[in-house]
């Protein structure tokens, strides 16, 4: 279970994307909840915020952190876009909640997607980083499983199989699913 309310708000050109990390949220974190934006129809970004929440959007231009405080629990907006996108999708929701700069170190795991030939992190990474930084870690550690298991199996689907068991050698997906990998790694017939 999650301690957190989570919301995410996927651009209508990343909702069926297989690399989309949004969908593995809305997929594997109990209460998740997504909404589509859709540049061309109507939008009420006040549908979003759950009443008795107080709503962060995590975006880079946000206030820090380590600034925040409330009374009412927490409810986070991640953003699943391209980052040209992302600016589109935080004018029309900036208004019912407060911006969040979560600041993101180290390195991506995230391999299914690259900015300029560098790994970039995901939307399911921005919410790894946010459940650590709250001290959430049974649901750190659930989530990231999941999002190492969507990485793996990503990579398997594309071909780049000696990608992907590099990428599980060092994974807690490796021990976490050793039946499912299994099966993933299993010859079939060709039909």
């Amino acid at each position: 279970m999650c301690p957190l309310a989570v919301d995410v708000l996927f651009h209508i050109h990343e909702v069926h994307k297989p690399t989309s990390t949004g969908r593995l949220i809305t997929r594997v974190v109990a209460g998740a909840r997504g909404h589509v934006f859709r540049p061309d129809a109507p939008f009420d970004p006040g549908a979003i915020h759950r009443p008795g929440h107080q709503l962060w959007i995590l975006h880079p231009l946000g206030e820090p952190f380590s600034n925040l405080e409330g009374e009412l629990p927490p409810q986070v907006l991640l953003l699943d876009s391209s980052w040209r996108e992302a600016t589109q999708l935080v004018r029309r929701v900036e208004r019912v909640g407060r911006l969040v700069n979560l600041p993101m170190a180290g390195a991506s795991r995230y391999r299914l997607r690259t900015a300029r030939g560098t790994p970039v992190f995901s939307t399911a990474e921005a919410l790894l980083f946010l459940l650590r930084a709250l001290g959430h870690v049974a649901a750190h550690e659930a989530l990231q499983r999941q999002f190492e298991l969507h990485v793996y199996a990503g990579l398997r689907a594309r071909g780049e199989k000696a990608a992907a068991e590099a990428y599980l050698a060092d994974s807690p997906a490796k021990d976490a699913f050793p039946d499912l990998i299994a099966e993933l790694n299993r010859s079939r017939p060709r039909e």
